[in-house]
């Protein structure tokens, strides 16, 4: 009897998708044991975000999740998304750090790597799929689906033979946004089983509310195996309900042969973690038809909801979803994937604050450019011109993007050594470094400290209205004690032409628990002169460092500083000539139209 097989995806994609994988190694520890009596094809556990929303958001080691998880699941296969050339992070990698972390990873505990492009260019599976080839382990190629004109039948038939070719053993169709109809996808795998022989798998999220009926009608297709999540993480974002699937082809030739009661156990378990992170949900808990037309895949709603909220542009949201569209085809159809999906989500928020490609990302100049390989369609040509120019290129790259990088594991081993101030350094560390150069240092200080701690929220009781704080006089600023995510801040109101401008800033924590905390860091404000011309910053962000020295005599339109939004760089230029007087340190976390630097 033909079977269909399971992959669930409760330990990476669910959490990704409904709550901005924020799901801790603890949360998943003690379900573990269940999981591996299940009998799934595999466990989806490990890549995608949660390394980067590991040492970003939760003081927890990536890695040291992975040889857990591997410990805990001696009888499952452990499978992890890798983005290609780009790894798990946001740029492209030289040849030889691919290498070293596909190797690791396989050390570490990935029995499944799922290696796909953005852009689905082949030259950019070479290096990861060489370097899985040696490690014996099973390499997945997945497909990033999408619906354009340049996206069709006889496009993805043809990429599937090419990877089939250079001997990958399975073929997966990545459909991030729940773009993918029931009878569409039955053709699709119909034409994949006559072009390849090798095993299918379809991903599909439930955003637009399609996924359940399009799995039934890809295994009438001949898929093999299907990803699906447990229920109590499923929907919304997230993707089919595993027990649901499981009940659909019970008693047929698709027969899962998987045990509902152990599935419901799972179910039940995951409810009460899913609790802890209510803060972090996604409102998007339905079918969202909108993303038909904006094709926002469900990981990539949760984090836009709330980097628009860290921009002060809740409102604005429909207004982004319409401009994805836009921007998505002015930069050549490409499928909206990480990191894709981040570089066109974030440069259509900046269209929207900004007005269309005033402000392009250091990212969007990169895609614009050719920098992350082929796209499927010409790009808008003013836009494409911009991106040149800000690289001063005669035109845009048509070779494989990473034959123009050197070698950089060794070089990145020292660096890595200087931020840790020793002599020695692990693998791991050095490729945590070079995934995230920016965020890795100040997590390398705090992982002594622990994981955050999530826990379900409480509501406060009901307490006796608090008397307003007496009126400070009209010329001094007024201070406060605020709490956030468990941490007390002192906040400075300041009045108007005192110092800075009128409104909150933050100064420094009141105090601070012992168990590390997920919160913001206050933002660091000096005040500028009265004699000189403010540059503030256009949004919330992290600046990563001055692109001058401080007193640098500078031009309008010179790059001053570099700031990180919505993890995209951004440049912030002079808005005058004179010297260049800095406001805030560098790595300080700053708010929307803070100043940042003044010209004198």
């Amino acid at each position: 009897m033909a079977r269909i097989k399971l992959t669930d995806l409760v330990l990476r994609d669910a959490h990704q998708s409904l709550f901005a994988t924020r799901m801790v190694t603890s949360d998943m520890l003690p379900i573990a044991d269940t999981l591996d009596k299940v009998g799934y094809w595999a466990l989806e556990a490990w890549g995608g975000a949660t390394f980067d929303a590991a040492i970003r958001f939760l003081n927890e080691d990536p890695w040291e999740r992975l040889k857990k998880l591997k410990a805990a699941l001696p009888h499952t296969k452990i499978m992890m998304l890798l983005r290609g050339q780009n790894l798990l992070g946001y740029r492209h990698y030289a040849d030889d750090v691919v290498a070293k972390f596909v190797e690791t990873a396989a050390k570490d505990g990935v029995d499944v790597f799922r290696i796909f492009d953005a852009l689905n260019d082949p030259r950019n599976f070479k290096a990861a799929t060489n370097a899985a080839k040696k490690t014996g382990k099973h390499i997945q190629a997945a497909i990033s689906y999408a619906t354009t004109p340049f996206h069709t039948i006889e496009k993805y038939v043809e990429l599937a033979k090419e990877y089939a070719a250079v001997g990958t053993d399975s073929l997966c169709i990545k459909d991030m946004s729940g773009l993918l109809k029931p009878y569409e996808g039955y053709n699709l795998v119909k034409a994949l089983k006559k072009a390849v022989d090798i095993p299918i798998e379809i991903h599909s999220h439930a955003t637009t509310g399609m996924s359940v009926a399009t799995l039934v009608k890809c295994a009438e297709a001949g898929a093999d195996i299907l990803d699906t999540v447990i229920s109590s993480l499923a929907m919304g974002t997230s993707h089919s309900p595993t027990e649901t699937m499981v009940e659909i082809f019970k008693g047929t030739e698709y027969d899962t042969g998987l045990d509902i009661n152990l599935l419901l156990e799972i179910a039940a378990y995951f409810r009460e973690v899913r609790k802890n992170y209510k803060k972090f949900e996604s409102s998007f808990l339905g079918a969202d038809t909108r993303i038909l037309v904006s094709q926002v895949p469900g990981g990539m709603l949760s984090n836009l909801e709330g980097q628009l909220k860290e921009q002060g542009a809740s409102d604005k949201i429909d207004a982004v979803l319409k401009e994805i569209a836009v921007v998505q085809k002015d930069f050549g159809y490409p499928p909206l994937v990480t990191p894709s999906s981040q570089i066109v989500g974030t440069q259509a928020v900046f269209n929207v604050l900004f007005g269309r490609y005033n402000k392009l990302t250091g990212e969007s100049i990169d895609l614009l450019a050719g920098k992350y390989g082929a796209c499927s369609a010409p790009k808008n040509p003013e836009a494409v011109k911009k991106a040149l120019e800000a690289l001063k290129l005669e035109k845009e790259i048509t070779h494989r993007p990473a034959d123009d990088i050197p070698n950089e594991y060794e070089k990145l081993k020292e660096e890595a050594k200087k931020i840790l101030g020793t002599d020695t350094v692990t693998v791991e560390d050095v490729l945590t470094y070079a995934m995230f150069p920016k965020v890795a240092p100040d997590f390398f200080k705090k992982r002594s400290q622990g994981p955050v701690k999530f826990t379900p929220e409480v509501p406060a009781p009901a307490q006796a209205p608090v008397p307003a704080p007496s009126p400070a006089p009209s010329n001094q600023p007024a201070k406060y004690v605020v709490n956030v995510n468990g941490a007390d801040y002192t906040v400075v109101v300041s009045p108007a032409g005192v110092g800075a401008p009128a409104g909150p800033v933050v100064q420094v924590p009141a105090k601070s628990s012992s168990a590390p905390v997920e919160s913001s860091p206050a933002p660091v404000q000096a005040a500028p002169s009265s004699a000189g011309t403010v540059i503030s910053a256009p949004v919330a962000g992290t600046i990563i460092r001055y692109a001058v020295g401080e007193g640098t005599q500078v031009v309008s339109g010179t790059t001053v500083i570099i700031i990180e939004s919505m993890k995209m760089e951004l440049e912030i230029k002079a808005t005058t000539a004179g010297k260049i007087h800095f406001l805030v340190p560098a790595g300080s976390q700053v708010a929307s139209q803070q100043p940042v630097a003044e010209i004198q």
